[in-house]
């Protein structure tokens, strides 16, 4: 059993990841958060009597292995370096800091410190997506040629900060590390084009090439509804083609010869659409945004195993990405 201390008992926390500790030997044996109804409220739920206003208490209480914590970008700055200090590893959530710099900082700690830490990049989990990966990994489908994605929110989500800070930092950051982990490597030359109707309302599109030769477009936005899908991305082979819709919808396209003349014809599973849409109704984990499996990933690294988790080094390159983008927006 792991002990953690927990830095954060926001809606978020309490709804997407709390709940997946206990499934995976996490105990929690202390909470940390500046408001302390929200406060009580967790620890009276998790039965957690170690509540603390202060980070640094919380880093503090004997007996713990690793500090976990969703709240800003500047505290989990500051707080995973105190906790690297302390000698404990982390999971965090996106983005690591509100810099490129500040997470540059986190990875120099995590090095001095010789400990993990793991960043919130549950996008690589997400049902669909992983299924993509897999079958991107399985050989078959060849080299990446193309990959469109497009990734929109509501202007609501992220009121009172008109300078996007809110939706650069926690909505883009997903798909600067989502895109260049479908090609492989990093983004190399890239373009950005934005619009924006009236304040608070903004879309952008970012092309970029790489330096193996994949291309691409991704477009990010806050002029949509929040209660429409708001994801699709299109992985381009050749004479192959991966849609991954909602996170949930799952395409192959591959090479079908014409049926519409053949009296014999058939679906051959070598070669015809394959697909794949979940059952909602089975009574199992069907948290398809991903936290379950991001979160049995971090707790199998936090018990000293090894797993392909997004870490810190994922994290500063998101940033980096990020950076560049916002650095052509406001050109």
């Amino acid at each position: 059993m792991i002990n953690i201390g927990w830095i954060g008992c926001g809606r978020h926390a309490r709804q997407m990841l709390l709940p997946q500790l206990g499934r995976n030997d996490i105990r929690i044996a202390a909470l940390c958060d500046r408001d302390g109804a929200a406060l009580e409220r967790s620890g009276a739920e998790y039965g957690v009597s170690r509540l603390c206003s202060d980070f640094r208490d919380l880093i503090a209480t004997p007996g713990l292995d690793a500090i976990g914590m969703a709240v800003g970008p500047e505290l989990h700055r500051a707080a995973s370096i105190a906790a690297l200090e302390a000698g404990l590893p982390v999971f965090m959530e996106k983005p690591p800091a509100a810099t490129a710099e500040g997470a540059r900082e986190v990875a120099r700690a995590a090095e001095k410190a010789g400990k993990p830490v793991i960043v919130g990049f549950m996008k690589r989990y997400s049902t669909g997506n992983r299924i993509a990966m897999n079958e991107l990994r399985g050989g078959s489908f060849g080299a990446v040629l193309g990959i469109t994605g497009a990734y929109m929110t509501a202007p609501t989500y992220f009121e009172g900060e008109p300078d996007y800070t809110g939706f650069y930092l926690h909505h883009c950051v997903h798909y600067m590390d989502l895109i260049p982990w479908f090609a492989g490597e990093d983004f190399g030359d890239m373009q950005v084009r934005s619009v924006s109707p009236r304040p608070g309302k903004l879309l952008l599109h970012l092309n970029f090439t790489t330096a193996g030769g994949v291309i691409g477009n991704v477009v990010m936005g806050t002029v949509q509804s929040r209660g429409t899908p708001m994801e699709e991305i299109r992985i381009m082979g050749d004479h192959a083609r991966l849609h991954v819709d909602n996170i949930i919808n799952v395409a192959l396209y591959r090479d079908p010869p014409f049926k519409a003349e053949d009296p014999a014809a058939r679906l051959d599973p070598a070669c015809d659409t394959l697909s794949w849409t979940p059952n909602f109704t089975a009574a199992a984990n069907e948290d398809h945004k991903g936290y379950a499996a991001l979160l049995a990933d971090a707790a199998a690294v936090l018990r000293g195993e090894r797993r392909d988790v997004p870490d810190i080094g994922d994290g500063v390159r998101a940033m980096e990405r990020l950076e560049r983008m916002i650095a052509q927006i406001n050109t």
